[in-house]
């Protein structure tokens, strides 16, 4: 699910933007000391104010590095009050859930409880069938590492129209179980063999946490909850079922509604019932919350040795690219300075948020848009790990 400037969140509820994007599309003017750049963070800044000056409504960001913290925003969070944006803002993560669906999922396989190896079918027998479907040749892992062929929920046209369009306003409280999600993808052919290609698709951790819940008896949540938010104590962090209401302090979150234009009015999106992105995507969390939980996860305090390896092993991407790889829920890439980061990006209405760290945890950032229809999050990112001067461009 790719995330572009000037076309952003509206054929997706749930994004990769860096994944796909950062070290491929983007030419930079060089820096004259990008170390320098990234520890003054005043290019970050820079660029939070140019996504601003693009149109988004308001930015807000965190960086961590070497144990300094820094905060920027730019921009307002709601456009009738006009508040601005604040560090500690709550916002919808959207795809950012599956790293923690996938870092659950490797600690039952520490533990024994299930195997990365097994069939999808062994854990929800007849569930992916269908149209070419066959969850008897499907892995575990092929479900995190979105090479199972599974058809991804969110490109079904008639979804697409009811949730991303004007019909979001009439629908936007409606409720969606799980098996409703994968039913809506079993209707379609495959995208390929499974073990053969890649292509992201949400039905994967979909029914990642639909293994969760059969292997331990509890919801993906509340193992969530249990297994990470609660260690790490990561207070801004929900999963909110089908909560549609946000978790204060928040702003608004604006989109386009529309699969075509990026302009005409802009509606305040914010409540929404976010069983409609289920295990994929239903996330709500702050900056702040983001970096630490990265940060714990590539430095070993959620998972043995073991299970970062296998979440850390990266298969290429669509485009190829030998600079990003995607790994168990997890995406590698090597920016154009050479750094390279770990993480994940999400969108979901209204909400465009990415969060990375390099591999040693020294260095994270997470920041959130609160306008899906455009922006550059890659000149946000390039600018706090590069250094990247204003003058950077983005080469379509």
């Amino acid at each position: 699910m790719s995330v572009r400037t000037g076309r952003r969140i509206r054929t997706v509820v749930l994004g990769a933007v860096v994944a796909t994007g950062v070290s491929t599309t983007v030419f930079m003017a060089p820096a004259s000391a990008h170390e320098a750049g990234a520890a003054s963070h005043t290019a970050t800044q820079r660029a939070m104010d140019a996504a601003v000056h693009a149109g988004v409504p308001g930015v807000v960001g965190v960086a961590q590095r070497d144990g300094r913290t820094w905060s920027g925003d730019s921009g307002v969070a709601d456009l009738t009050t006009g508040r601005e944006r604040q560090a500690p803002d709550r916002f919808r993560v959207g795809s950012i859930t599956k790293t923690f669906v996938a870092t659950v999922m490797l600690q039952l396989e520490a533990e024994g409880k299930l195997s990365l190896d097994d069939t999808v079918d062994h854990w929800l027998p007849g569930v992916v069938e269908g149209n070419g479907h066959d969850g008897t040749k499907i892995t575990l892992r092929q479900l995190l590492n979105h090479t199972s062929g599974i058809f991804n929920v969110t490109e079904d046209k008639d979804f697409q129209t009811k949730v991303f369009g004007p019909e979001f306003l009439k629908h936007r409280y409606d409720t969606y179980t799980p098996r409703q999600l994968v039913a809506i993808a079993m209707a379609h052919r495959p995208d390929f063999a499974p073990g053969t290609s890649w292509h992201y698709s949400n039905t994967n951790f979909v029914l990642a946490g639909m293994v969760i819940q059969k292997a331990t008896g509890h919801s993906y949540a509340s193992e969530i909850e249990h297994r990470i938010l609660g260690p790490l104590h990561l207070r801004s962090t929900t999963l909110p079922g089908t909560d549609a209401r946000m978790p204060q302090p928040s702003g608004r979150a604006y989109s386009k509604l529309s699969l075509e234009t990026t302009t005409g009015p802009t509606y305040d999106v914010t409540e929404l019932n976010p069983s409609v992105a289920s295990s994929a995507g239903e996330m709500i969390s702050d900056s702040g919350d983001l970096n630490r939980f990265y940060r714990a996860l590539l430095t070993g305090k959620l998972l043995p040795q073991r299970q970062l390896k296998e979440m850390t092993t990266t298969v290429p991407l669509g485009s190829g690219s030998a600079n990003s790889g995607y790994g168990l829920g997890l995406m590698r890439n090597k920016l154009p300075c050479g750094t390279e980061v770990w993480g994940h990006d999400g969108g979901i209405h209204g909400s465009s948020s990415v969060a990375l760290t390099t591999k040693d945890g020294r260095h994270s950032l997470a920041f959130n848009f609160n306008g899906d229809w455009t922006g550059d999050s890659q000149a946000v990112v390039l600018a706090e790990f590069c250094g990247t001067s204003p003058a950077a461009k983005t080469v379509k």
